[in-house]
C-alpha cells in the first residue's frame, strides 16, 4: 500500500483549523456560548502548519495557526520547510498551508477550538487549533477540488453588512462563502481580485461564483459540524 500525500494534501488543506453540518442564521449566536472572540480579521494574513504522525493504520494530524499571535511574517515564513517540521516532530506526514487571508470579520469560537498550546515553527509561534485522527480510507479517499469535507468546530464566522461576501454554488443550490482566500496557488492573489476571481477559476459544470454586498450582517454557525471546500486556487468555503 502506499499513502498518497498529494490526495491528503487537499483533504489537509481543507480541514483548517483553522480552518466545519453548518447552520446559517442572519443574527449572532449568544455571545456567552463562545469562549473567544477575535474581530477585524477580514484581509488579515495568517498561516497553519499541520503535521501527522502515523499509529498503525491511523494519522494524528495537527493544526497549527498564528491567529492571535502574528501575521506570519513573510521572511520566516519562507525559511519553514516540511523536511524541518518532519525532523523536529518525528512527523510522517507536514503540510505547510499559506499564507491565507480572512474573509469574514469576525470569529466565536467554543470547545476544543480553543486552548493555549503553542509551538514555534521557523521562529513563528503558532497555536494548536485542533486535532484530528484520520483512518485508512480517509488517508486514502482524501478530498476533490469543489467537494465538501466534515470539519469538526464549533464557531461562528461572522460578516458585517455592508461589506461583500464571495460565494459558491453547487449545481443543486448549495452556496459555500469564502472564509478564506490563499497565495498558495497563486502568490499574487488579492483580495481586490475577488469580485472577478471567476476569471481564474476552473469551476466544474453547473457551478457558479459571484460577489454580493450584505444587506444584513451573516453568521455562519456550525454547532459542532461544517462543510468546508475548495476551489482551484486553494481558497476556502464554508456551506450556508
Amino acid at each position: 500500500m502506499t499513502f498518497q500525500k498529494s490526495t491528503f494534501f487537499s483533504f489537509a488543506l481543507a480541514f483548517l483549523l483553522l480552518c466545519s453540518m453548518p447552520v446559517m442564521s442572519q443574527t449572532s449566536e449568544p455571545k456567552s456560548k463562545y469562549e473567544k472572540s477575535v474581530s477585524n480579521l477580514r484581509n488579515q494574513r495568517y498561516c497553519e502548519v499541520l503535521y501527522g504522525k502515523r499509529n498503525f493504520l491511523k494519522l494524528e494530524v495537527k493544526v497549527f495557526n498564528t491567529q492571535g499571535l502574528n501575521l506570519c511574517p513573510e521572511d520566516q515564513w519562507k525559511t519553514l520547510t516540511k523536511e524541518a517540521v518532519e525532523k523536529a516532530y518525528g512527523a510522517s506526514f507536514v503540510v505547510l498551508n499559506g499564507p491565507r487571508y480572512w474573509t469574514m470579520d469576525e470569529i466565536q469560537a467554543a470547545g476544543t477550538t480553543v486552548n493555549q498550546t503553542k509551538e514555534s515553527f521557523a521562529g513563528i509561534e503558532m497555536n494548536l487549533r485542533a486535532t484530528i485522527e484520520l483512518g485508512l480510507m480517509k488517508q486514502l479517499m482524501g478530498s476533490k477540488q469543489f467537494s465538501p469535507n466534515e470539519i469538526v468546530r464549533t464557531t461562528a464566522f461572522n460578516y458585517k453588512a455592508g461589506t461583500p461576501v464571495y460565494e459558491l454554488t453547487s449545481p443543486a443550490g448549495d452556496v459555500y462563502v469564502m472564509q478564506s482566500y490563499s497565495q498558495i496557488v497563486n502568490p499574487n492573489l488579492l483580495m481586490s481580485d475577488l469580485p472577478d476571481l471567476a476569471k481564474q477559476l476552473k469551476l466544474p459544470t453547473g457551478w457558479t461564483y459571484k460577489s454580493r454586498v450584505l444587506d444584513q450582517e451573516l453568521s455562519l454557525v456550525a454547532n459542532g459540524i461544517a462543510y468546508v471546500l475548495q476551489d482551484n486556487l486553494s481558497n476556502s468555503y464554508q456551506r450556508r
